[in-house]
């Protein structure tokens, strides 16, 4: 007899549910600044580092940091989207390599463009609902089967792209795992402007000021830096710099072209989001969304605890979303065996 199918379903209910984390900190901000300083490595001994650099439209190239694996029994690679100015080397994502390459994958950390000191690689800035080169990456990333983990603003990167492939998405695409994915940038632009999350909103500013600072440096621009000094939150930032650099009329138009809640009915290809409702980002309304009831593709995890892009445990391993990214991979996985 064939072996027996393994359905979606089935790989949901393998998964942990919501009510079974059990947070290290009951603390949206606690899980979010502990988790940014918890230490994260790879053992490049064990997985040797190779550099690639992918060309993701003419002019632009982005640098992903990858773990090549040759065993017979492999189950495929994941690629690693990180969010908002952070990089390859951000501690969610060597976690997610480590735990991913431990488990039998290949992986691919992408540093999406101008992010972990790639400003010389091209002339555009980038935003957060640029899936340029997300596109481009997998599309070369076609030799076999291709799971995409997604943190932040990768997350709502990969959610936007499998949305706007709906169902003619590339065939080797397995799963998507979306963490903390701010599917609505308006409605988290104005909660991270509140006097509550100053602290946030600053340090985001300082690196994009960095950014932009080096990039104007390293290549010709059209931007100055003197809008800065009557910046004070990301919303000015995206009225100053993101919008006019991408033809938007103003960070709110931008906001709505960008945001992945546009596309999640769209979505063909099975995907996970894990989000904690104490994320101090990103408000939780906005994943009451009807996509998430209406599309079979689509599930959500949605502890009350888990700060953002954290999900601390008090057990081992102590990293709870990346487990459950890992899990629904292995799912989908067992469903290609089983085929």
């Amino acid at each position: 007899m064939p072996p027996k199918t393994v359905s979606h379903t089935e790989v949901l209910h393998a998964l942990d549910s919501a009510n079974s984390f059990q947070p290290l900190f009951q603390s949206g901000d606690w899980q979010t600044i502990v988790a940014r300083f918890w230490p994260a490595h790879i053992d490049l001994w064990k997985y040797p580092l190779e550099t690639r650099l992918f060309e993701t439209e003419p002019g632009v190239r982005v640098v992903a940091r990858c773990h090549w694996r040759r065993q017979a029994d492999l189950k495929g690679t994941i690629l690693i989207a990180h969010g908002l100015e952070g990089s390859s080397q951000s501690p969610y994502v060597l976690r997610m390599a480590s735990r991913a390459l431990d488990a039998g994958y290949q992986v691919v950390r992408l540093n999406i463009r101008n992010c972990g000191g790639t400003e010389h690689l091209g002339p555009t800035l980038y935003h957060s609902g640029l899936t340029t080169d997300l596109r481009a990456v997998v599309e070369q990333l076609s030799e076999g089967p291709l799971f995409i983990v997604g943190f932040s603003m990768g997350g709502n990167m990969a959610l936007k792209l499998a949305g706007e492939w709906g169902s003619d998405h590339p065939k080797h695409i397995k799963a998507i795992c979306a963490v903390s994915p701010p599917i609505d940038l308006a409605e988290c632009a104005l909660r991270i402007a509140e006097r509550r999350n100053r602290v946030y909103e600053t340090r985001f500013l300082k690196h994009l000021r960095q950014t932009l600072t080096r990039k104007k440096k390293l290549v010709p621009v059209s931007y100055t830096l003197e809008a800065f000094a009557s910046i004070r939150t990301l919303i000015d930032f995206d009225n100053a710099y993101t919008a006019p650099a991408f033809g938007y009329r103003d960070a709110f138009d931008y906001y709505a072209h960008a945001s992945s809640n546009r596309f999640l009915h769209n979505i063909q290809v099975p995907a996970l989001v894990v989000h904690a409702q104490d994320d101090p980002f990103i408000p939780f309304k906005v994943f009451d969304h009807p996509a998430f009831r209406e599309n079979p593709n689509l599930q959500l995890l949605a502890p009350r605890f888990g700060g953002h892009v954290a999900f601390l445990s008090r057990q081992k391993p102590r990293f709870w979303a990346e487990e459950q990214a890992l899990r629904f991979c292995n799912g989908m996985r067992a469903r290609i065996s089983c085929r």
